[in-house]
């Protein structure tokens, strides 16, 4: 078996390392050619178009920003002559009605199509500890998931495409909303001229505490927002996906919406390719800095 894999940032990289550690081959494409340059140092072959990624391998696997970067690389004239017989794992966070739609345009082409997102940052990627959720039948996921689990040991059938991209979707909008109502709360703090750390004392031995917390505690306090596992932008990315599909669920979303203010301030500010908990800065009026 010999795996196309397309979009090799943040995330890609370090999953794609994980294929060629478990000896798997792999060729490789990034629209940037110095982010590939890892990968080649370790034996990967590399594709100078993505279409040659597709032509190459029995398995397509997508890691890239959004539907639009899927679709210029997926399914583009050239690249759909090429997607008869193939599998394209789309392991991408993106909004489940996008996902059905590229589902369909495989299938049109001859290929097959489910979705794999995770849940995880780089260091969860590096250790092939990523929550690993598929959308498709149980034929795909019994086919495929020995090679998801190069990724998480234990893969997780949700049901449909489009239902593992929903979970996804739900789960980014609690990142968001919990980092934003935390970072809220330790500005207030701040402000007040209170302990922080005897308020995180009491945050930890309650109910209301999430691990997440200690993990930006040290970045909001510092403004050290360098370095990012996710940036705010694509933060800002997937809170703009929940908002649209959860307002066609009929759903309120005034609470992220506000969330989606804080972020855009601190990805204005110049905080988009920097770690998400830049939203901090929004929420106290931090200076933007220049990494």
């Amino acid at each position: 078996m010999k795996v196309g894999f397309i979009g090799t940032g943040l995330m890609g990289l370090p999953m794609a390392q994980r294929l060629l550690d478990a000896q798997i081959e792999v060729i490789a494409y990034n629209r940037t050619p110095a982010k590939l340059e890892p990968l080649n140092i370790a034996g990967c072959a590399i594709a100078e178009q993505p279409y040659q990624a597709i032509a190459d391998s029995d398995c397509i696997i997508l890691m890239l920003t959004n539907a639009a970067a899927i679709t210029s690389v997926l399914l583009s004239d050239i690249a759909k002559q090429h997607l008869s017989g193939k599998t394209v794992i789309q392991m991408s966070t993106i909004a489940p009605s996008e996902s059905q739609e590229i589902a369909k345009e495989v299938v049109a082409a001859g290929g097959d199509y489910l979705e794999a997102p995770v849940l995880g940052s780089i260091p969860e990627a590096q250790a092939g500890k990523l929550i690993v959720m598929v959308g498709g039948s149980q034929a795909q996921f019994d086919k495929w998931q020995d090679l998801l689990k190069n990724f998480g040991s234990e893969p997780l059938l949700i049901g449909a495409v489009g239902s593992a991209s929903a979970i996804k979707l739900a789960l980014n909008q609690l990142i968001a909303s919990l980092s934003t109502a935390f970072g809220l709360s330790l500005g207030f703090v701040q402000r007040q001229g209170a302990d922080v750390e005897l308020f995180m004392q009491i945050l930890r031995q309650s109910a209301l505490y999430a691990p997440t917390f200690d993990k930006k505690l040290q970045r909001m306090l510092d403004g050290d927002y360098a370095n990012p596992n996710f940036p705010t932008k694509h933060l800002l990315k997937d809170a703009d996906l929940f908002i649209s599909e959860a307002k066609t669920a009929e759903l309120n979303v005034s609470s992220i919406e506000g969330v989606k203010k804080i972020l855009e301030i601190a990805t204005n500010s110049g905080f988009g390719d920097s770690d998400y908990s830049s939203l901090f800065s929004a929420i106290a009026k931090q200076q933007s800095i220049d990494y």
